[in-house]
């Protein structure tokens, strides 16, 4: 292949692209685990959890700040670039998964105690095991889930406020 033929280099983002996202996902493991831990430890997975929301939400202020320069509007479109990404992170990497695993935990730890016989360290331990097998399969429902929601309130006021400013 000819090196001038060789396709540009994509931008990894880090919080999206590597490892590091996977912080995101830390309350749905503090919540499966939630039976069998102090619940300190469940709220220190909200903490990292919360600081990947964070440090997302600032990484994509900066990354816009730096697209649009001292072009009029910068402050509004680094303001949306954070708040879109901070709501949308929140609600689709710790509120929602947090929750949705939480219910599931408990009702099968209610379920578990009321329809077996099984002892209560089993009961735990099964309990942590389905939460944890239930995290691949709601991640992608809650995503979506959230894009529609975001598309159909908080990005139609961005978008209403981004054309006002281009027809002033």
């Amino acid at each position: 292949m000819d090196p001038s033929e060789e396709k540009p280099a994509q931008t990894v983002d880090i919080y999206r692209d590597t490892w590091v996202r996977f912080l995101g996902y830390a309350n749905e493991v503090g919540e499966a685990f939630r039976a069998l831990v102090p619940v300190s430890v469940v709220w220190g997975s909200y903490a990292v959890a919360t600081a990947y929301v964070t440090a997302d939400a600032v990484d994509k202020g900066k990354k816009a700040a730096e697209a649009h320069g001292d072009n009029p509007g910068r402050t509004t479109r680094v303001a949306v670039a954070v708040v879109d990404t901070f709501v949308w992170q929140a609600l689709a990497s710790v509120i929602i998964p947090g929750f949705t695993i939480n219910r599931v935990c408990a009702a099968s730890l209610y379920l578990l105690g009321k329809g077996t016989k099984l002892p209560l360290p089993v009961r735990k331990w099964t309990t942590t095991a389905i939460g944890l097998s239930t995290i691949p399969f709601i991640i992608t429902p809650i995503d979506r889930s959230v894009d529609y929601l975001l598309d159909s309130s908080l990005r139609r006021i961005y978008n209403s406020q981004e054309e006002e400013e281009k027809h002033k």
